[in-house]
């Protein structure tokens, strides 16, 4: 269920063109996460990743994951559209070869003072741990993911409990979101225990279903960041992400 792409030193998990379901780094290679202290337009951030990943000394190939933010939900044409665009700059990269993508992805809406365009909240790259001993468990990222089927089909005809936002209909959507990050993990061959950092986005008060479907599941073991922000497609209701990241910065 994994694949190496080794010109950046990690492994991920295919999925579909926009993005993989998630980063592990190599043997030997762990993952710095670096948060914008405020959103950056889409060609600014990456063009700020860029420098930033070449000031450390390393090729863009090493740029293993993303977290963006974008003005309001996509519809599922417009969804297409923007991610036609992201993958341009990948493929400049020599990362995206016009089919696989191996580069993890949050894209969520924040609900309030939202950016007037897509923009990089946060990114992820590999690069060497020198000096240091190896961690026993390795650095990752799974990637953002919602109530929404695998496979083919539109999105009403995929999403968990359709525009049910009733206790029942959130739960629902809640729990196959948490599962969905379980099955990611577990193709790493990872748990909820492996985990250093969970992040919620939903406008949604989850709290009914958190001490079911989150905490007692381990989800929270690190605590629980809640970004008050939609998924990227209208009418899903609820996303996570989750990584192991043992380096984090914010510029």
């Amino acid at each position: 269920m994994t694949r190496d792409f080794s010109p950046g030193n990690y492994r991920f998990i295919p999925a579909v063109f926009q993005y993989s379901s998630g980063a592990c780094a190599l043997p030997g290679f762990g993952i710095e996460r670096v948060r914008f202290d405020r959103p950056r337009p889409l060609a600014e951030g990456f063009a700020q990743a860029a420098t930033y990943i070449q000031n450390a000394g390393e090729r863009l190939t090493s740029f293993c994951a993303c977290e963006l933010r974008s003005p309001a939900a996509f519809t599922e044409a417009g969804f297409l559209a923007f991610n036609q665009h992201y993958v341009k700059t990948l493929a400049e990269w020599g990362i995206f070869d016009g089919t696989t993508n191996p580069v993890a992805r949050s894209n969520v809406c924040p609900e309030i003072n939202p950016p007037a365009e897509p923009s990089f909240y946060a990114f992820s790259f590999v690069r060497p741990i020198a000096g240091q001993r190896r961690p026993a468990t390795p650095d990752f990222v799974i990637a953002g993911g919602a109530e929404a089927r695998g496979g083919s089909g539109s999105y009403p005809e995929r999403i968990v409990r359709y525009r049910d936002l009733s206790s029942d209909g959130l739960k629902d959507k809640v729990g196959f979101t948490v599962r969905e990050m379980e099955s990611r993990l577990a193709a790493f061959g990872f748990a909820w225990g492996d985990t250093t950092a969970a992040q919620v986005y939903t406008v949604h008060d989850f709290h009914p279903v958190m001490i079911d479907e989150l905490v007692r599941r381990g989800a929270a073991r690190s605590g629980l960041t809640w970004h008050f922000a939609r998924p990227p497609v209208v009418d899903l209701e609820f996303e996570m992400d989750c990584r192991r990241v043992s380096r984090e910065i914010v510029i």
